[in-house]
């Protein structure tokens, strides 16, 4: 190579090398479960990013114990994005959460109860968690506590859960009207996904609404609504089925009663229009 194509690569490896280093580093607004402790049997975590990210994430991100050991190949190597392009669902490997699969008896499981645990990206911590007992129990609608609203305010409605739910089951959750319509308004859940909360769009009126809930709404073990996600084969997981509780707004109505149906269509309350 002569001294023109010399200084030829040079320039293009200095070009190449200042535009890597203009491009900003991705920042992770939010790692989901946002609670302070997980279950032993945790499936599922998030990253929020605030704008969609090029290139392959999952090298990027990993889990360390506190003594800075790295756990051994803790995630299924698929990045599920959400449409957007901003938040990246990742799984701990299936077959290392669930007991007697293969995975599991070889390499053992993920996580174990007592340790504590830190998400890295670029080998920094942005999350840590102390690892809790295993979670075998699906959400349970009928033991969730509504906050009381009255008619003509546009409080929020708080409905504080038994336990987490999946970070992106927010809209799993729905208001009902008694014409069966849903009621508009902006849902969030806060307090490590242990309270679902809703400002309706418009005030409320005298009279009964139900706190809608989809049957394929999850927890971050992958327990569902009424169901497990630990299921021998023997017995194979029930069908979804959707939850609704009823409660009144400045009407006698009792709240807390709730009643089981199918699940609801595609074009169903829980779709958006």
């Amino acid at each position: 190579m002569d001294l023109r194509q010399r200084l030829g690569a040079m320039a293009l490896a200095l070009v190449l090398t200042a535009a890597h280093a203009g491009r900003p580093e991705p920042q992770i607004v939010q790692v989901r479960p946002s609670g302070s402790e997980v279950p032993a049997n945790l499936l599922r975590l998030s990253l929020k990013f605030p704008a969609p990210v090029e290139g392959p994430v999952l090298p990027r991100i990993g889990l360390v114990l506190a003594d800075g050991t790295g756990l051994q190949d803790p995630f299924l190597p698929q990045e599920l994005w959400s449409p957007d392009g901003t938040t990246l669902t990742l799984l701990l490997h299936p077959g290392r959460v669930k007991t007697g699969l293969v995975a599991r008896e070889k390499l053992g499981p993920v996580l174990r109860e007592g340790e504590d645990v830190a998400v890295i990206f670029d080998s920094q911590p942005i999350k840590r968690w102390h690892i809790g007992p295993v979670d075998s129990n699906g959400p349970v609608a009928s033991a969730w506590r509504m906050s009381t609203v009255r008619a003509g305010s546009r409080a929020p409605l708080v409905v504080t859960l038994d336990h987490p739910i999946d970070s992106q089951d927010t809209d799993h959750v729905a208001i009902v009207d008694a014409r069966d319509h849903r009621v508009d308004g902006r849902a969030q859940l806060k307090n490590g996904e242990t309270t679902w909360i809703f400002n309706p769009d418009a005030p409320w009126q005298t009279g009964e609404y139900r706190l809608a809930v989809r049957g394929t709404l999850e927890d971050s073990a992958g327990n569902r609504l009424g169901g497990h996600f630990e299921t021998p084969m023997s017995s194979p997981p029930k069908s979804a089925t959707d939850v609704f509780v009823t409660f009144g707004v400045d009407s006698p109505i009792s709240a807390g009663r709730t009643r089981q149906t199918a699940p609801m269509s595609e074009r169903s309350l829980f779709t958006r229009p």
